[in-house]
């Protein structure tokens, strides 16, 4: 199983990386299901990613506090927003399909603004 684990690790921290670049796709949900398929095949990638300069702190704060970053919060809530409002203007989607999706959206969100935001003071 170890080789099926790294090629995922390999593979969501290649989709997490262009998430870097492309702002509707998030980079840290992928960053941590990477450090999860490393952390299962490969100690030494997973003591890279998770020590990594760019990478590395906001899964330590996620890893030890369950935190998520103040603009992390402001992106998710912008594109999902921005994202719900286009769905709901411009596609033609049946009743369920609008109740699905804006149940999953609006959950996620829900689950990201009730993170807290700054780590717990020392």
């Amino acid at each position: 199983m170890r080789p099926i684990y790294f090629i995922l690790g390999c593979l969501f921290f290649s989709i997490g990386f262009v998430g870097v670049f492309v702002p509707v796709l998030p980079t840290t949900p992928f960053m941590l299901l990477a450090l999860w398929g490393f952390s299962r095949s490969s100690l030494r990638f997973h003591h890279w990613l998770y020590t990594h300069k760019l990478f590395g702190p906001p899964l330590q704060q996620w890893h030890n506090y369950k935190v998520i970053p103040p603009l992390a919060k402001f992106i998710a809530l912008f594109f999902i927003s921005i994202s719900l409002i286009y769905m709901v203007f411009f596609l033609a989607l049946p009743l369920w399909g609008y109740l699905i999706i804006s149940t999953t959206m609006i959950s996620g969100l829900w689950f990201i603004m009730t993170k807290p935001s700054y780590p717990p003071e020392q």
